[in-house]
């Protein structure tokens, strides 16, 4: 599985667009599957930091307990506009549980740093295994899609 920066090296266009889009907000949705199959859509505050993207959240959280029950996720950027101006960004793969400490207490630590909310220790804290970057945005009068998957080459689509 690929992490963040063997996106950005085998698809740094699209892992330019997809990171820029997730930081403007800092916000985005990310789909997980419910102990019963049906999805769950949920707002989660994604990181990116030392290659990595990070999927973190509270200790009690439904989508934290869906992960650890079913890896795969699917995150999608908090679109701002319907006209998509900006871009939107889709990412895929599955989330592994982080337990080592040190990484942990770095994961806090950026996060005390970059908004000065202290979190505590008791958290949910997932490495995104990525398995496939999608981008979508205006070309003038067209939709320009974007895609990297894990093993290919990106492709572009345009479609008017």
């Amino acid at each position: 599985m690929a992490n963040w920066n063997d996106v950005t090296r085998a698809a740094p266009d699209i892992a330019k667009l997809a990171q820029a889009r997730i930081e403007a907000t800092g916000l985005g949705f990310i789909a997980t599957l419910r102990r019963d199959g049906f999805p769950r859509i949920s707002g989660i505050e994604p990181l990116f930091m030392g290659g990595e993207l990070w999927l973190g959240m509270m200790p009690a959280s439904l989508k934290g307990k869906d992960l650890e029950r079913d890896p795969r996720f699917s995150l999608h950027n908090a679109s701002v506009d319907k006209e998509l101006k900006d871009g939107d960004v889709k990412i895929t793969g599955r989330a592994v549980l982080v337990d080592d400490l040190a990484t942990r207490q770095r994961f806090h630590d950026e996060i005390l740093a970059e908004t000065g909310n202290e979190i505590g220790m008791d958290f949910y804290l997932f490495r995104a295994d990525v398995t496939e970057v999608a981008t979508v945005r205006p070309g003038g009068d067209h939709l320009v899609i974007e895609s990297w998957r894990e093993g290919e080459a990106p492709k572009r689509v345009e479609r008017r």
